[in-house]
């Protein structure tokens, strides 16, 4: 295999860091779901290319379920939840933007380190996207850690399965029916998280987890 395609994978890969880090930039949630549209694509991009370079029909599959559901469905479901809650726009956060942006650093730098001494004889293809992979898994968890927002977390918390299926693709793809069962679990966990945020909207006029918190103060 000549290194062209090689760098066109970790292109693609090393691309999906750099929009987690948009993601976790972005203090407005309309722009928050555009970035996340766009993760989703590139996603798809890299698992495409992913299944050229692996001779793997089924990634195809992956691809396409990535850029239908993540960054078309989910996106604008999730648009449309915020409109008609009358969330507020802002994304509220635990700390600053710039020391969360700092955490990610550290965090990418972290898993680079820890990858390429575990896979140190692995493939070189697998053995970058995996670092890469496991990067774009923990900026999701920072995201779900550093933001107040329910709906700010959500798209953390997919995010973080981006990651996972990125691991997955340039771990030699996935069987048919894992791709299936985990789309049909994205539109599952969709569909509570929906209710969810109605729940909360309804119950305490507002989606800042710190709502919660408070309750549960005031009961004591």
């Amino acid at each position: 295999m000549t290194h062209l395609p090689l760098d066109i994978a970790h292109l693609l890969a090393g691309g999906l860091v750099l929009v987690s880090f948009l993601m976790i930039y972005q203090n407005r949630l309309s722009a928050l779901l555009d970035v996340f549209a766009f993760h989703a694509v590139v996603l798809s991009a890299s698992v495409a290319w992913q299944a050229q370079l692996q001779q793997a029909p089924d990634l195809y599959i992956t691809a396409a379920i990535a850029l239908i559901f993540k960054a078309g469905v989910i996106p604008s479901a999730l648009g449309r939840i915020v409109r008609n809650l009358g969330i507020h726009r802002e994304v509220e956060t635990v700390v600053g933007t710039g020391q969360t942006m700092l955490a990610g650093m550290g965090l990418v730098a972290l898993s680079i380190l820890l990858m390429m001494r575990i896979t140190a004889g692995a493939d070189p293809l697998a053995r970058e996207d995996l670092a890469f992979a496991l990067a774009v898994v923990l900026l999701g968890l920072l995201m779900m850690v550093t933001r107040r927002n329910a709906v700010s977390q959500v798209v953390g918390f997919m995010s973080l399965e981006n990651g996972l299926i990125l691991a997955a693709a340039g771990a030699k793809g996935m069987p048919l029916v894992v791709e299936i069962s985990v789309a049909f679990s994205i539109l599952i966990a969709f569909i509570v998280i929906g209710v969810f945020l109605f729940r909360i909207r309804e119950r305490f006029d507002t989606v800042d987890i710190a709502a919660m918190d408070d309750f549960r103060g005031d009961q004591k």
